[in-house]
């Protein structure tokens, strides 16, 4: 065949294009490119043959291809025997390009697709309308497979070089598209290649797309990135607004609602120290907060531990009048968090109480507001009942909007390219945004909301009790009960939080506390029931304490307290034990004269009883929940970590080491949050990558010796500095412990990063002569320069 090929060439000396398309014949053989006027036949991928000619113009020329044709029919049947004209019109690409947009009219998306796969073997990429309108059918699509094929070819289209085949307005389509399916690096991808290409897309668009990714912990930090990446745009006024060629940069500046989708994503998977980023490029940007973004800051300040920060927001939030009662709820929710967190427990008290009577005068205003309605009521049944029914309620309002928006169908591209002004992508944007907003405050957990008032919950009674038991201050705990109860609905001596919290006590162990409990009680003059100093009693006789249960029992007679038969026998098996029998005689002859029934009130046993078979949780049930499985809060490391936050903002960093090396002298471990603002100082002042190896090394050392574990804001912080300073080595170390941990990591970040700052390095050739320090850091960049995919 190649013999024959040859003649074949031999015999063509001018051949025009209208011939060359030619079908080889039974198919082994397929022409698969035509580049100018070269034809390339394939047999099983092997190239069999090759001719170049330039025209076909005369009669004598016809002549011959028609001898031509003959003797390749001779030749085994290897070529088509269908009419030269036909043939023509097969192999033509616009012929393809029409056949390609009327199977994607048609929705015959796999035989589009393979008309592609066709007109790319022949003559590469098919013109631009054809190509976008395959992306944007694809995208409409919202099937997996077409998306992956339409982003491979973008993709394709970038690394060709051909970017002016693509239009601003389908690859916000596909992008939108990629995240509506629950794709964000891709979906991020396109919008950073646009960003590049100077494609600069409008807000209103983006912002949905933002929005879509926030919905997965990938999604949200690289939501948060994508807004520190066009913000970086706008700081300081470097963008002048009044020059028209700014129109399209300006209409891309973020806004307030792509601020608030990405703190909420930031908030809801817990990168909240890449929100307080966003929250500092905020004015730079010359972003307004509105209520839903003072709430968000609410909340980050807390997990972040920002105390003073929220002290300041109070007041912005005391002054709204635009706030709803679930903002309130969920603000005042992050104040009290913050005050358990340092430990302040008389603010947080102060707090609660000041809520207990408020919430009581305004039930009592309630209960004396029905009872004339219903007075009104019955003395005007002949009137018509014009507020009949349950009126409008802004909380229905509310829930009917958190609609879950997975469902919503995706937008056609005919609906999307009329829509110029990419106003349904906004609303959409926004309704994605109250689902988040819906998912953060189902988090609020301290605080409730009973007809818009105010009330504290249990978990926030369990989470103070413990704090105050953990600080060994009983005298305020039972000051704060007492005066809670009061405030409250009272409850019988056998059922007050004091009891609850007394049992609990006696139920982990902790007797000394409880019997400190007991004593504040007496102290401030209530009367305790029987049943607590018959538990504690027992517990004392169990831990063979006679000490203590000789004080207990003399502080019972003095409050009139009388022990039941199940104490009496407790009592008499731990004089047995001491081989104390007169003792054991003697409180025997006690029981009898006191005619004390054998039934007694086991009300302890009955309490710890219903804890372990799952009923109704008391007080005292999640109390001992809470702590069995709660962390004991260390309140002097927030304490250090904001002041070395602070010295780090500031650029301070020789105080800032200062404070760290005190923080340890104190006891206070580093944790995550210590090492965060470390790194991120170091990076600000520039230039210290020694520093920044060195807390690594510490970093490593404490991830192999402690419990200790490194989050991804604090890894990917060190990842950055190291990558910037070209320490290749400590970033391969990070990134192997990144992915080690499951942690998502940018490439296309560190991908950036190194053509920005490296792009010349190590290029060329290895030289003949490197020392072995230098063979090291240079198999350590070619490495890392693989891993982001630059290989």
């Amino acid at each position: 065949m190649m013999h024959f090929m040859r003649r074949l060439a031999n015999r063509f000396n001018a051949v025009s294009l209208s011939f060359l398309y030619v079908i080889l014949g039974d198919g082994k053989y397929n022409v698969v490119r035509v580049s100018g006027c070269q034809l390339r036949a394939y047999s099983s991928h092997r190239l069999t043959c090759g001719f170049i000619g330039s025209c076909l113009t005369n009669s004598n020329e016809q002549a011959v291809f028609l001898r031509l044709q003959n003797e390749i029919t001779w030749q085994n049947s290897f070529f088509s025997t269908m009419a030269g004209t036909i043939l023509a019109q097969a192999r033509d690409p616009a012929k393809l390009s029409v056949e390609i947009q009327d199977a994607l009219d048609e929705h015959r998306l796999n035989d589009s697709w393979k008309l592609y796969e066709q007109h790319m073997l022949m003559d590469g990429f098919p013109r631009k309308s054809v190509v976008n309108k395959l992306l944007s059918t694809f995208a409409e699509s919202l099937d997996v497979q077409w998306l992956q094929e339409a982003y491979g070819l973008v993709e394709k289209i970038f690394e060709g070089g051909k970017q002016n085949l693509l239009q601003k307005e389908t690859l916000i389509y596909l992008s939108f598209a990629l995240a509506k399916a629950g794709f964000p690096v891709p979906a991020s991808t396109t919008l950073r290649r646009l960003v590049a290409m100077e494609q600069f897309p409008p807000v209103a668009a983006w912002s949905a797309i933002m929005a879509h990714i926030s919905h997965t912990a990938s999604g949200a930090y690289l939501a948060a990135e994508l807004i520190l990446e066009i913000g970086y745009l706008f700081q300081d006024g470097r963008v002048d607004p009044r020059k028209k060629s700014n129109a399209p940069l300006i209409a891309m500046k973020p806004n307030t609602t792509a601020f608030n989708i990405a703190l909420a994503g930031c908030l809801l998977f817990g990168t909240t120290r890449k929100a307080e980023q966003l929250l500092d490029m905020m004015p730079r940007v010359g972003v307004k907060s509105d209520a839903n973004l003072l709430i968000i800051m609410a909340h980050i300040h807390e997990r972040n531990g920002r105390k003073e920060e929220l002290e300041k927001l109070q007041r912005y939030i005391d002054e709204a009048h635009n706030l709803s009662d679930t903002q309130f709820r969920q603000f005042y929710n992050c104040l009290l968090a913050c005050h358990l967190k340092f430990g302040d427990l008389d603010s947080a008290s102060n707090m609660v109480l000041e809520m207990l009577r408020k919430a009581k005068v305004a039930r009592n205003s309630l209960a004396a507001e029905t009872l004339v309605a219903d007075v009104v009521r019955k003395d005007s049944k002949s009137l018509p009942a014009l507020g009949s029914g349950p009126g409008p309620s802004h909380r229905k309002f509310d829930g009917a909007q958190n609609n879950t928006m997975n469902n919503i169908p995706m937008l056609s591209y005919e609906e999307y390219s009329r829509d110029q002004s990419f106003l349904k992508l906004e609303t959409e944007a926004k309704n994605v945004f109250g689902n988040l907003l819906a998912k953060i405050q189902s988090q609020v957990e301290l605080l409730t909301t009973e007809r818009g008032i105010i009330q504290p919950t249990d978990k926030l009674f369990v989470k103070l009790v413990k704090a105050f038991l953990e600080s060994g201050n009983t005298k305020s705990l039972v000051e704060f009960l007492i005066k809670a109860e009061k405030e409250g609905s009272p409850a019988s001596n056998d059922d007050s939080a004091l009891v609850h919290v007394i049992n609990a006590c006696i139920s982990l162990g902790w007797l000394d506390q409880a019997h400190d409990l007991l004593d504040e009680m007496r102290l401030a003059g209530v009367k305790t029931a029987s049943s607590v100093y018959a538990s504690l009693l027992k517990a004392y006789c169990q831990a063979n304490r006679a000490g203590e249960i000789a004080s207990l029992l003399r502080d019972a007679r003095r409050a009139g307290i009388q022990l039941d038969s199940s104490s009496y026998e407790a009592l008499i098996q731990s004089k047995v034990l001491q081989r104390d029998t007169q003792g054991a005689l003697h409180l025997f002859k006690e029981m009898k004269e006191a005619k004390i029934p054998k039934a007694g009130h086991p009300v302890f046993e009955k309490l710890v009883k219903g804890c372990g078979e799952g009923s109704e949780a008391s007080l005292m049930a999640k109390l001992l929940q809470e702590i069995k499985e709660g962390q004991k809060v260390d309140s002097g490391v927030h304490d250090w970590n904001n002041v070395i936050h602070f010295f780090c903002r500031k650029r301070l960093m020789h105080d800032a080491e200062k404070a760290l090396k005190k923080m340890r002298s104190l006891g206070h471990a580093p944790n995550a949050q210590t090492f965060h603002s470390m790194v991120t100082g170091y990076a600000a002042v520039g230039g210290k990558y020694i520093e920044v190896t060195e807390l690594w090394g510490e970093m490593k050392s404490l991830a192999s010796s402690t419990s200790m574990k490194f989050d991804q804001e604090l890894l990917d912080s060190v990842l950055y500095t190291f990558v910037r300073g070209a320490f290749f080595n400590r970033a391969n170390e990070v990134v192997e412990m990144m992915e080690k941990g499951k942690m998502f990591v940018d490439k296309y970040k560190y991908r950036t990063l190194f053509l920005k700052y490296h792009k010349t390095l190590y290029k060329g050739k290895a030289p003949k002569f490197q020392t072995e320090a230098q063979l090291k850091k240079r198999e350590a960049a070619l490495a890392f320069k693989k891993w982001v995919g630059l290989s």
